[in-house]
């Protein structure tokens, strides 16, 4: 992990509202559920990630969905990155 001190005035838009997409990999079917989460936080959305992946007993990865010149594309936070049948 590497830490550094920013100047806040990099960025020219903030967005308060988040989409997140939720994979859940299911390694004995080779597929994976997908689920897209709105209206909560990230910690939210983290809980309910990880009660459904004990619960199902998969493995998942969590992302953010932005949108970059007008083109949707995601942004992993959390679990399995790249792709989990490899």
């Amino acid at each position: 992990m590497h830490v550094r001190e920013v100047d806040p005035r990099d960025t020219t838009w903030e967005q308060d509202d988040a989409t997140y997409r939720a994979y859940f990999w299911d390694r004995t079917t080779m597929a994976a559920d997908t689920y897209e989460v709105t209206g909560a936080d990230v910690e939210e959305v983290m809980a309910w990630v990880c009660a459904k992946a004990e619960e199902t007993g998969s493995s998942h990865t969590l992302y953010v969905r932005v949108t970059d010149e007008g083109r949707p594309g995601l942004v992993r936070l959390s679990g399995v990155a790249g792709d989990p049948f490899a």
